[in-house]
């Protein structure tokens, strides 16, 4: 018998044993499971909801907890919990869309000024340093308040403002790669710097990075309400949480369930992702394996 394993087999245990250690960490396995109803929610959101989301009863204004609706209606009249169930759709989605847009500009720059070095890394390390002297949510507001409001322009300004921390995470990542004996062997056999770059160097930088994205999709979805709050995220009748906490804020007094509950949904979905990042950041440490 060959004593050559299945590669496959190797990428299974290995994540076997990332998934192990994870299952170890019970506020992380509970951040997953709450991640897990959040995504099910927004892809069933179309077809659960009691009412449509922008559905106006006029004859039921302002109502508290009723049989026909649980969580009570808003100044005009329409379900907040089908504007809370379909919101996840729309602040999920926006999360992972800012999320998708900063990665892709980080990761191609980070990697350049990575794997290149010299001149190159320091034009694009100095660029970002004058980037970040700015702060994000600033940035955003700025490119926001010239794309104009609506969730396009948030998730692009929110996107292009936060490509800075992936760039520099990445750049870290691929210097400690790029000098290991593999890819020097690569050099050897005339692989081009794209072929090193892609197939050797990043897919073994990645790890830090996942774990970057992960807790960075609940501080995008925190970023994209506030920019909702402000006026230049969703806009009505679109039932974004940060939107929401917008329209209920003049009457929060009387009212306090109308900023409650989106309040409550984003701080339940940011803690979910925190809590699971962190996890997976313990396990795939590799001091942790054992």
């Amino acid at each position: 018998m060959s004593s050559q394993q299945n590669p496959a087999k190797k990428r299974k245990s290995r994540f076997a044993v990332v998934f192990h250690q994870l299952k170890k960490n019970k506020l992380a396995m509970g951040g997953l499971v709450v991640i897990i109803l959040l995504v099910a929610l927004a892809i069933l959101a179309p077809y659960i909801i009691p009412y449509d989301y922008d559905m106006q009863d006029y004859s039921c204004i302002l109502s508290g907890s009723t049989k026909e609706h649980w969580l009570g209606t808003d100044d005009l009249g329409r379900d907040i919990l089908s504007r809370l169930l379909y919101g996840t759709r729309i602040s999920l989605s926006m999360g992972v869309l800012i999320v998708c847009i900063g990665a892709s500009i980080g990761i191609l720059l980070g990697s350049i000024a990575g794997f290149y070095g010299g001149r190159v890394d320091n034009v694009i390390m100095r660029f970002l340093d004058i980037y970040q002297s700015v702060p994000n949510i600033l940035l955003a507001i700025a490119f926001a308040a010239v794309l104009g409001p609506g969730l396009t322009s948030a998730v692009t300004a929110l996107g292009i403002a936060s490509f800075a921390g992936y760039a520099r995470l990445i750049r870290a990542s691929i210097l400690q790669v790029r000098g290991l004996e593999y890819v020097d062997a690569a050099r050897v056999i005339n692989a081009s710097n794209i072929n090193i770059l892609f197939k050797h160097v990043l897919p073994n930088a990645f790890s830090p990075l996942i774990v970057y994205i992960t807790m960075y999709i609940g501080s995008s979805i925190l970023a994209a309400a506030s920019l909702s709050f402000i006026g230049l995220g969703a806009q009505a009748p679109l039932p974004e949480w940060g939107a929401m906490l917008s329209s209920g804020r003049s009457m929060m007094r009387d009212y306090p369930t109308l900023v409650l509950y989106p309040g409550i949904m984003i701080m339940i979905t940011v803690l979910a992702f925190n809590l699971f990042g962190d996890g997976l950041r313990d396990a795939l440490d590799p001091r942790l394996k054992n």
